[in-house]
């Protein structure tokens, strides 16, 4: 009886294999993408670029780079799991904080050419 059912079993499998269709995946390689991206993040702010970096303090940023030419009004902060976003823009990049910490420095894009009458 237990023969039967290994057998029946392994019958069952071999054919659900065979005429099963093959499994297909696509693989994306995000490398290129994420060189691209870094190449041209560091060509817009320049490799010895001064900017403010991640984990700098409201305070060293002040002291290091001046006042900002404008605060933009902080967003979030309604929650802890939402933190206060402050935005500081300067002459040609914003400054963006987390609570008071620098996550993140973005050179402003230029303006685009106007159309050609």
């Amino acid at each position: 009886m237990f023969v039967k059912f290994v057998l029946a079993t392994a019958a069952g499998l071999a054919a659900a294999t065979l005429l099963a269709p093959a499994a297909q995946a696509d693989t994306l390689d995000t490398t290129a993408v994420k060189k691209t991206h870094h190449r041209r993040h560091h060509a817009e702010a320049g490799e010895g670029s001064n900017l403010p970096v991640r984990g700098m303090s409201m305070a060293q940023v002040e002291k290091r780079f001046g006042a900002p030419a404008e605060k933009l009004t902080p967003a979030g902060g309604d929650a802890p799991r939402h933190p206060t976003i402050n935005r500081w823009r300067y002459n040609g990049y914003t400054v963006y904080f987390e609570r008071s910490r620098v996550i993140h420095s973005v050179v402003d894009e230029a303006e685009p050419a106007a159309p050609k009458s």
